[in-house]
């Protein structure tokens, strides 16, 4: 009987790790659907400098099929990734509540400032998060700045939540708002697609720089069989400037 149990638990063991490392054929990845040079949407794909990049990576890992997918808005996007409808989101902070549907993949990948917008000649000092109280503040739908500085916005400040770039940036414009809380690198490559940049000020002190992640869904099938080679191969990119290359080459697509 002892016997019996040993080989049972043995083969569940074994049969549970093969499956868990199995190869992986196809990856569905997404990202911001607005957020150049790091993604942008393009039809119904997301492209840029991070999805190319994830893109490669997979490809060196004998990934047969890669599926870039936009799924409308980045609140979707992160949806997508909790209920398992796509393998790996980019261009990601972490956050506890990420943490509990994702795998974040070390090392993060690239430094993102972030900048607070004002309109044009209304001066808004700004040196501390405190700065930004008793005045109303808008950012886009689904964005996250980091743990801690998304508990002092909860708690201390008043910001609204935008269905997308375009319409947060009206809401500043149309006085419906102080401030804009918005990526540096894609809040003025944006202005400048809507061409409002003359009508703006991005001020010069960031309210913080956050990591940006490469992270699986934890219902993905392929995290056990790529983590290890993601990891390796991002902090390679890292590394050797790779990812400075494909966001010069993202900001130069972008503007064709």
């Amino acid at each position: 009987m002892k016997k019996l149990l040993f080989i049972f638990i043995y083969c569940f063991a074994t049969c549970n790790y093969a499956y868990s490392s199995e190869p992986c054929d196809t990856l569905i990845i997404t990202g911001h659907p607005a957020y150049p040079p790091v993604a942008w949407a393009l039809g119904n794909q997301i492209i840029g400098a991070s999805p190319k990049m994830v893109e490669q990576i997979a490809k060196e890992l004998k990934v047969k099929k890669v599926s870039s997918v936009n799924f409308g808005t980045w609140e979707k996007a992160q949806e997508a990734i909790k209920e398992g409808r796509a393998d790996v989101i980019f261009g990601i902070y972490q956050d506890q509540t990420r943490k509990t549907y994702m795998h974040y993949i070390e090392p993060p990948y690239m430094l993102d400032p972030v900048s607070i917008v004002i309109r044009k000649g209304e001066a808004l000092p700004f040196t501390q998060w405190s700065d930004l109280q008793n005045k109303k503040g808008v950012t886009n739908l689904g964005e996250s700045y980091g743990t801690q500085f998304d508990a002092y916005m909860k708690e201390k400040l008043t910001v609204a939540r935008s269905d997308g770039v375009d319409k947060a940036f009206a809401q500043l414009l149309n006085k419906q708002a102080d401030y804009l809380i918005i990526g540096r690198y894609p809040g003025k490559m944006e202005a400048q697609k809507l061409n409002i940049l003359a009508k703006i000020e991005f001020l010069p002190k960031n309210v913080l720089t956050a990591d940006m992640f490469v992270a699986f869904s934890k219902k993905s099938k392929c995290y056990a069989s790529l983590e290890a080679g993601f990891s390796k191969a991002i902090a390679k990119t890292v590394k050797t400037g790779e990812v400075d290359v494909l966001l010069e080459a993202a900001n130069k697509q972008f503007y064709q």
